[in-house]
């Protein structure tokens, strides 16, 4: 196949193209990104020879539809993970989550919608989020099914149920081969540093205090990126048009046992003790509207396209870290100017 992957010079998408040219040697893949504050070509820029030739970079907005007609046209496939993301960036300006997430899917299902006109062996995977179930209490079993009741809370999963709906209706009303992954929290090498998990890693390797919302109890449900990857594979090449799978791995924590477990980490690399870094958390004013926990049903990912996570959280982290360790180059290129503002706004005075 040729696949147009949107947002691929970001953190998920950079690894899915890595994923696919690893393991589909007869795949190409159009890259499409607009290389906003978290897209980053160095995430590509190592790819060896083989791969390469099959790799092409294109330079533009996912709501410029000529571009993206154009682009669709040559593809057999389309898997769309560019997207305004992080919560906190939401509160602070959501007019840019509702042009990127809703405005940016509507052009590339309208584009898909022109270019397949009849054909069902083309696929389009529309990558959405466990956020657009909304929240759960730390006391509810329950956990997240496809069916359950969408119920966003913040700018950004508002702005991805929106798309989530949108790309349903035009399965239904024209036909378009589509499928929506919901996917839960990942983790894992060159992710912008905005996110905890490396925001809490670079800040303990840099022995600065770790700011932690709240009262940490938030839970997540995590993944490691390249189970992530796996799994939208198996959608891709295997999963029913019209249909949603939920992406996870069984892993729930909370905040603070993810920072501890950093902390923790990180001493045992540096051959401290643990309790010398716990001091480092530093508990901060919460976020606006912050969801309490999320968790995931997996199992219609898990009995009709067969995926099993295969990272362990904590090995996962500890080889996460490892990578921040061995690419200080990358890590200063992007904590440059523009980042240590981004990170006084978000936390001084907090």
């Amino acid at each position: 196949m040729r696949i147009l992957v949107t947002g691929a010079a970001g953190f998920i998408g950079s690894h899915f193209v890595r994923h696919i040219l690893a393991h589909h040697t007869d795949d190409e893949v159009l890259n499409l990104d607009a290389l906003t504050y978290a897209g980053n070509l160095a995430n590509l820029a190592d790819l060896p020879e083989e791969q390469a030739r099959r790799y092409r970079f294109v330079k533009g907005d996912v709501t410029d539809d000529a571009l993206v007609a154009q682009l669709v046209d040559q593809a057999e496939a389309v898997v769309h993970f560019a997207a305004q993301t992080h919560v906190d960036r939401s509160i602070d300006d959501p007019q840019a989550f509702m042009r990127t997430n809703l405005w940016g899917a509507q052009t590339l299902l309208e584009a898909a919608r022109r270019a397949w006109s009849g054909r069902q062996d083309r696929r389009l995977v529309l990558v959405s989020t466990d956020e657009v179930y909304g929240a759960l209490e730390l006391d509810d079993p329950r956990r997240f099914d496809e069916d359950w009741p969408l119920a966003p809370r913040s700018p950004y999963s508002a702005s991805k149920a929106a798309a989530d709906h949108l790309a349903l209706a035009y399965y239904h009303t024209y036909g378009l081969p589509v499928m929506i992954t919901r996917s839960c929290n990942n983790y894992g090498p060159n992710q912008f540093p905005e996110k905890l998990i490396p925001l809490m890693i670079l800040n303990a390797l840099a022995g600065r205090e770790l700011p932690l919302y709240g009262d940490g109890r938030h839970v997540r449900d995590w993944i490691h990126v390249s189970d992530n990857c796996r799994a939208h594979d198996l959608v891709l090449r295997g999963g029913a048009p019209g249909r949603v799978y939920n992406v996870g791995a069984d892993s729930q924590r909370s905040n603070l046992e993810v920072v501890r477990l950093v902390l923790a980490l990180v001493a045992e690399r540096a051959g401290r003790p643990p309790q010398e870094m716990m001091g480092l958390i530093k508990h901060v004013n919460d976020r606006p509207g912050h969801d309490r926990r999320y968790a995931l049903d997996t199992s219609r990912l898990v009995q009709e396209l067969g995926f099993a996570p295969r990272v362990n959280f904590k090995d996962g982290l500890a080889d996460t870290i490892g990578w921040y360790v061995d690419n200080p180059e990358w890590c200063r290129a992007v904590t440059s100017g523009a980042y240590r503002e981004y990170y006084q706004k978000m936390y001084d005075g907090r």
